[in-house]
């Protein structure tokens, strides 16, 4: 597997106002509503929040697996320059796998019951390299090799249920790899693993970056997770982004209320705290959104500041409060205040 290499701090992926809905009988659901980011060669993109925020949905976004009644309504993803919601199906399908894959939250359940883990591996290099089924399993046991898999050709003989968590999970990772994609994303890639194997899982991720140069989307809603993985953080909140920056500037100096509450949430090893961080109330729902900020009913700092008729009356655009550092919140409108 060789690395591609774009030009340093290229973006790779440029997902810009991405919004999609779904249109069901009780109403229009918004699971992503304004999302934009980039990926970067060498790079991981960690995308935070809490469940039902639209993490998973972006990611699928992303590959056009969007299903009835769900549509992309609006938005741009560009992969290289060029805009993947202007591709055909087929086209689309010749990405999925190649340029692009996705690792999901269960490895279990992406994997085909019946049919053996080298079968599944062999497979997706034949339809994506068009390789002989020899070569194929060369490739595939080079591959199991890679990801830290022992006595990668027994392994290749295996059926799903006979692989542990962790290794299912590894599985998968080499089929992500197999035909060196440009970006990577990673669905919750650690959430059904005990933590011994997330440590081994992330440590993986960390060396396939470093080693092929891939761009990495890590989906999580574990905040650790994303300190340890991420360069670059999203953080998402009921369908939208509300804050954008680089990992140490988003950990040292929250700004949205909704970040800083997530990450005074977190316990710290070796530190006591009297209590953890409690963010009141609930999400909002995605039929039927409130007028002006999605977060003012959870908003302590919006009382503090007297900002309940300007946070009322229309939703925050995104500021930016320092060079890459952004937040969707009324508090630096004037680039005055900081929570």
């Amino acid at each position: 597997m060789t690395a591609k290499r774009l030009s340093p701090r290229q973006a790779l992926l440029e997902v810009k106002d991405l919004k999609t809905y779904f249109f069901t009988r009780a109403g229009t659901v918004k699971a992503v509503d304004g999302v934009s980011f980039t990926a970067r060669r060498g790079e991981v993109r960690g995308i935070v929040g809490e469940s039902g925020c639209g993490k998973s949905i972006t990611s699928l976004s992303i590959l056009q697996l969007i299903d009835k009644p769900g549509r992309i309504v609006s938005g741009e993803i560009l992969l290289s320059g060029e805009d993947l919601l202007k591709k055909t199906r087929r086209a689309m399908n010749q990405l999925r796998g190649k340029s692009i894959s996705m690792i999901f939250q269960e490895p279990r359940a992406s994997l085909n019951p019946v049919f053996r883990v080298g079968a599944q591996l062999i497979e997706v290099l034949r339809i994506h390299e068009g390789v002989s089924r020899a070569i194929g399993r060369e490739r595939a046991e080079k591959l199991m090799e890679q990801v830290g898999i022992p006595d990668p050709k027994k392994r290749l003989a295996n059926y799903p249920h006979e692989l542990s968590g962790g290794m299912a999970q590894r599985v998968m990772i080499a089929m992500g790899l197999a035909c060196a994609p440009d970006l990577l994303i990673c669905d919750e890639p650690t959430t059904a693993l005990d933590v011994t194997i997330q440590a081994q899982v992330l440590d993986l991720l960390r060396h396939l970056r470093d080693e092929f140069d891939v761009a990495i989307i890590l989906i999580t809603h574990d905040m650790g997770v994303v300190a340890e993985m991420a360069d670059f953080v999203t953080v998402m909140y009921a369908g939208t982004a509300v804050e954008d920056a680089a990992t140490e500037e988003l950990f040292e100096n929250p700004r949205h209320p909704y970040t800083q509450g997530l990450i005074k949430s977190i316990p710290i090893l070796g530190k006591r705290k009297e209590y953890l961080e409690v963010i009141f109330g609930a999400v909002p729902n995605l039929i039927d959104l409130p007028e002006g900020c999605r977060f003012k009913d959870r908003c302590k700092v919006r009382l503090e500041f007297n900002l309940q008729s300007k946070c009322d009356s229309a939703e925050p655009p995104m500021y930016e409060v320092a060079p890459g550092h952004n937040v969707r919140c009324y508090l630096y409108e004037d680039g005055n205040h900081d929570a």
